[in-house]
């Protein structure tokens, strides 16, 4: 009897056949310049920044106390198993889109629109969120010099400190630069960029092996308790807070097209960049909360200020610098996700075809490059922290139920196909990413879900009035 198959479905639930990715791939306008470590560097990249450096400093204080490092580890677990699965599926459909792609493949082009829909706005405001956090170290590390900036240019409209006459800041306008520089980068190239994100990662892995390494010394046990100060659902509601802190390797996967030998390096470099993380993340945790108390951390510059506290002003300031330079590799690799998201679905037909326009030299999409690097200034430049981060998780918690969904179904439905890598445990483990993943999102927001329903109806307004009509599937 021969195994069943997926059959390529009608109307919105059509499917793009897995035999006509590899077609694509040999179309693409995109360079293949990225190796193994390069692919790893780019995930580590992405995980590894504002989580540690500005995140985990504003769960503490705010959410979980102590706990923070329970949140981190929830987070995660969750991650880890969706995790395995898009390694699997990175190492079958070695495509640009990522979860995108995958949805569209497995289970449809409307399922598949509407996650890249999603991450086309939960990516671009983690790039702000980013950008905003990396704004805070830069403020604290020119007070350090004794330079006083305009005020008006030191933060988003309402989000004064005290001292601060109400409406005085207007715009975050280092935020700002800092989302164009990345989308300049970006339009150099991937060779030249990646060789910059590769740079920028080793000095923030040596930066937070500082921070632990001197840090452990300055630990007061005292600091761990209460343990759970806001009680056990701090922790959990922490964690669904920090979860876009342990993603980045889904943005990574959108690189697929860029590597070398995707189908080979791209389920290890996912992998490998999440256990090194995690364990960074870890020990970071302990360090800062066993440093000061929880309630004297400071949300957008928590590790420059606890070293501040505990008599390091100048190892204050230089993991301040290190954190403006290393936490620039999450905004690259956000800013590379979204870019190569929304170029996969313009080369599909479901966005017009200008959008994923290659430079002919460079061979990257620039045009969508800059249009999120404009949009991604505009959330940084006027939007609080908070209310960005708000924006970046319940998309990507949607996007693992799905990548763990649709990974069960390929399993069942083609275990034919050939795979470089498979998902331990199937499908208790995928299962777990989506029990995870949906139990995290009941912690977000009521506004959180309003804005998430209102970009979704956008979404299924642009889908029929152009997507559906323009799809290279509508035959």
């Amino acid at each position: 009897m021969s195994a069943p198959s997926l059959q390529p479905g009608r109307g919105i639930f059509r499917r793009k056949p897995i035999e006509a990715i590899s077609s694509d791939s040999e179309d693409t306008g995109l360079s293949k310049s990225l190796g193994l470590w390069q692919l790893t560097a780019i995930g580590v990249g992405g995980i590894i920044g504002a989580g540690i450096f500005s995140l985990a400093g504003a769960v503490a204080n705010e959410k979980a106390g102590p706990a923070v490092l329970i949140s981190f580890l929830i987070a995660g677990i969750a991650s880890a198993a969706a995790a395995f699965s898009y390694a699997e599926f990175a190492g079958m459909i070695p495509k640009a889109g990522s979860a995108y792609t995958y949805g569209y493949v497995v289970l449809g082009e409307i399922v598949g629109w509407l996650i890249g829909w999603d991450l086309l706005l939960e990516y671009t405001a983690i790039v702000a969120v980013v950008a905003i956090s990396i704004s805070g170290y830069f403020n604290e590390v020119v007070g350090y010099l004794g330079i006083d900036l305009p005020v008006w240019m030191l933060g988003a409209p309402g989000t004064e400190e005290a001292g601060v006459a109400p409406g005085s800041y207007k715009v975050n306008l280092f935020a700002v630069v800092l989302c164009l520089f990345i989308a300049f980068m970006l339009n150099l190239g991937m060779k030249s960029a990646a060789r910059f994100e590769s740079f920028l990662v080793y000095l923030k892995v040596a930066v937070v092996l500082l921070v632990i390494g001197v840090g452990a010394f300055y630990i007061n046990t005292g600091n761990y308790t209460p343990f759970f100060p806001f009680g056990a659902s701090g922790a959990i509601t922490g964690a669904a807070t920090v979860f876009f802190a342990v993603f980045g390797y889904d943005a990574m996967s959108t690189a697929a097209e860029e590597s070398k030998e995707a189908q080979k390096h791209m389920p290890k470099a996912i992998l490998y960049s999440l256990g090194i993380s995690m364990v960074l993340y870890v020990l970071a945790c302990l360090v800062l909360t066993g440093m000061i108390p929880f309630q004297q951390i400071k949300s957008e510059s928590a590790f420059a200020s606890a070293f501040t506290d505990v008599g390091l002003p100048m190892l204050g300031a230089i993991i301040g610098v290190g954190a403006i330079l290393g936490i620039l590799t999450v905004m690259f690799t956000f800013m590379l996700g979204v870019t190569r998201v929304g170029y996969s679905m313009s080369r599909d037909g479901l966005l017009p075809a200008w959008f994923g326009k290659t430079h002919p030299v460079r061979k990257v999409p620039t045009r969508f490059t800059w249009l999120i690097g404009i949009a991604s200034a505009v959330f940084a430049g006027l939007l609080p922290i908070g209310e960005a981060a708000e924006l970046t998780n319940i998309g990507i918690l949607l996007a693992f139920v799905i990548v763990c969904a649709a990974v069960i179904v390929l399993r069942y439905k083609r275990p034919d196909l050939p795979r470089e890598f498979k998902t331990p445990g199937m499908p208790v483990v995928p299962i777990i990413g989506i029990a995870f993943s949906i139990w995290l999102v009941t912690f977000l927001e009521p506004t959180t879900w309003a804005r998430f329903g209102i970009w979704f109806l956008i979404g299924l307004i642009v889908y029929f009035a152009y997507g559906y009509r323009k799809s290279k599937m509508n035959s």
